[in-house]
């Protein structure tokens, strides 16, 4: 991984772990060279964060935010608004499922 993108990955992950503190959300990285903290992280395709959402003990629905080429080219600030936003949507489609 170039150096560049090292850093703008860096970033990425310490704006989102500034950002996410809602204990009810389990934010895992798998950016090979960064952060791996994915037990299951598959290096092979292009780096990605998951998110676990904690709504009960039996109930952790999971979303994978891929970390595209396309986001790539924003500032780390641009993609970890681009990255919470995806989290909070997700919350809230959940949410609206488990509620009815």
């Amino acid at each position: 991984m170039e150096k560049a993108l090292k850093e703008k990955m860096e970033a990425i992950v310490g704006l989102v772990n500034n950002v996410m503190v809602d204990p009810d959300i389990d934010v895992e990285y798998c950016i090979p060279e960064v952060a791996t903290t994915s037990e299951t992280c598959d290096v092979s395709g292009d780096p990605y964060i998951t998110v676990t959402y904690v709504v009960s003990e039996y109930t952790r629905p999971t979303r994978k935010i891929r970390l595209t080429d396309t986001y790539l080219k924003n500032t780390p600030e641009e993609i970890a608004n681009l990255v919470t936003f995806s989290i909070e949507q997700f919350k809230t489609e959940i949410d609206s499922v488990e509620m009815g």
